[in-house]
């Protein structure tokens, strides 16, 4: 072979080493690559919860938030009317939501989809629904609303039609004889409605229910309920399509243990109704708890 030839094969040898070699590389690189991005591609998490309800917007956004910084997923959150909002966890339209309130104000929808939901946490105890009235109003019961009637315009100013309380409502006007009209609108336009009769300083009756920002920034109190249409004490729960625990099992852990008192909601509904965006709020309250947040997450607990 001469020296020309032998030249020629060693750069073949020497190209074909760089190529190849280059190419394994690239091959190692895709392959890590790859596996780095299904190890990221977590499944995308749907939360439900009560359109122009505080407190369904304030505790949906804290767990989106964790569940998004903390856990890696991706989250969508979905504003829906109470019935809508568990047919969607029921058929799997959507993962989870924070939002049922039992056992009175949605028992109606927990018995349509029981078979179908699982709750699988608390998130709020001490919660209550009812009329809600300032307390410079004079009467103390929904027994003595006939009577006072005229000074409350003859109704009751109420929220979405459908919703549980309403429906509560419509009982409570027939069981107390009540010849006031309950009159639809939604959560922000009847706390509207109330902030304009309290500045006014005039009677009014609304459906209420706590935890809501209002209690945070007027005094006002629940009308007395004898005959008990409205029921005790409730509480918000967490409740889940069976899905989720093969989804998600972080979430649903996450979800076991979310749970926040009073003045933790409180906080974070007046700081949104003071023109917070959602987001922002959960995001400040996150900062300034990491120890409770920690505590939800810790497996240990």
């Amino acid at each position: 072979m001469t020296m020309k030839s032998n030249l020629v094969a060693r750069q073949r040898r020497q190209f074909l080493t760089k190529t190849l070699g280059g190419l394994s590389a690239l091959s190692t690189l895709a392959a890590l690559s790859g596996r780095s991005a299904r190890a990221q591609a977590k499944p995308l998490i749907k939360i439900g919860f009560v359109d122009g309800w505080a407190d369904s917007v304030a505790t949906t956004h804290l767990a989106a938030a964790i569940i998004r910084t903390k856990l890696g997923h991706p989250v969508e959150t979905v504003p829906l009317a109470a019935g809508i909002m568990w047919q969607g966890v029921a058929r799997g339209d959507l993962d989870t939501t924070l939002s049922a309130w039992l056992p009175v104000t949605h028992e109606a929808y927990l018995a349509n989809f029981k078979d179908k939901v699982q709750i699988v946490g608390v998130n709020y105890s001490g919660a209550r629904i009812g009329l809600i009235v300032p307390d410079y109003v004079k009467i103390d019961s929904l027994a003595q609303l006939n009577d006072a009637r005229a000074d409350f315009d003859n109704r009751i100013v109420g929220i979405d039609s459908g919703a549980g309380i309403m429906r509560k409502t419509e009982e409570a006007i027939k069981a107390y004889g009540l010849a006031l009209r309950l009159q639809p609108s939604s959560g922000p336009a009847m706390t509207a409605e109330l902030d304009r009769a309290y500045r006014a300083n005039k009677p009014i009756a609304v459906t209420g229910w706590m935890p809501h920002w209002v209690f945070a920034k007027y005094k006002l109190r629940f009308l007395a309920d004898p005959k008990g249409i409205y029921g005790g004490e409730e509480h918000t729960s967490n409740v889940i399509h069976p899905g989720l625990h093969g989804k998600a099992p972080a979430v649903v852990a996450l979800l076991k243990k979310l749970s926040w008192n009073s003045e933790e909601i409180g906080s974070v509904m007046l700081a949104i109704d003071g023109g917070a965006k959602p987001e922002a709020a959960v995001d400040k309250w996150i900062a300034d708890n990491p120890a409770r947040v920690a505590s939800w997450l810790d497996p240990a607990n």
